[in-house]
């Protein structure tokens, strides 16, 4: 192995160390960890070149690589279902998630070129909702039968 001298801000150094306590784990292991998963990340390339304000993290309810809006954890299928099924007007959700408008349309232009992709992962929270409905009505069940 070898050293590194890194500086970085106060605040996202207060914000690693908590990450890293809160995951069981040395802030160098964390700082290496996340070093990692993001050469691996643009090592495979996720990224597609024609909406570089996108950028693929691993995560959401499948740990598959979702598409978010770069610099931000919002993920593109949110953009997607708030301005195509809520019909939040692109600017309102600039305002109201502290992004720019160019970031809103390019994550709409970005779901329109990966529609099945994103619509899939969409798909597949949906029935994890449903699922966890499910059985949750079903443990409710049972716990007014018991009382």
């Amino acid at each position: 192995m070898t050293r590194y001298a890194l500086n970085l801000p106060v605040d996202l150094k207060q914000e690693a160390e908590a990450l890293a306590k809160k995951q069981g784990v040395s802030l160098n292991q964390f700082i290496m960890w996340s070093v990692a998963e993001k050469v691996v990340s643009m090592r495979n390339q996720l990224d597609d070149p024609k909406f570089p304000l996108i950028t693929y993290v691993r995560g959401g309810a499948s740990d598959y690589p979702l598409p978010v809006l770069r610099g931000t954890r919002i993920r593109v299928q949110t953009v997607a279902v708030a301005v195509n099924e809520h019909k939040e007007k692109p600017e309102k959700f600039a305002e109201n998630y502290g992004v720019e408008v160019s970031q809103v349309r390019e994550a709409l232009g970005f779901y329109d070129a990966h529609k099945w992709e994103i619509d899939q992962n969409i798909e597949y929270e949906n029935n994890l909702e449903k699922q966890y409905k499910k059985e949750k009505a079903k443990k409710n069940g049972k716990a007014a039968l018991a009382s």
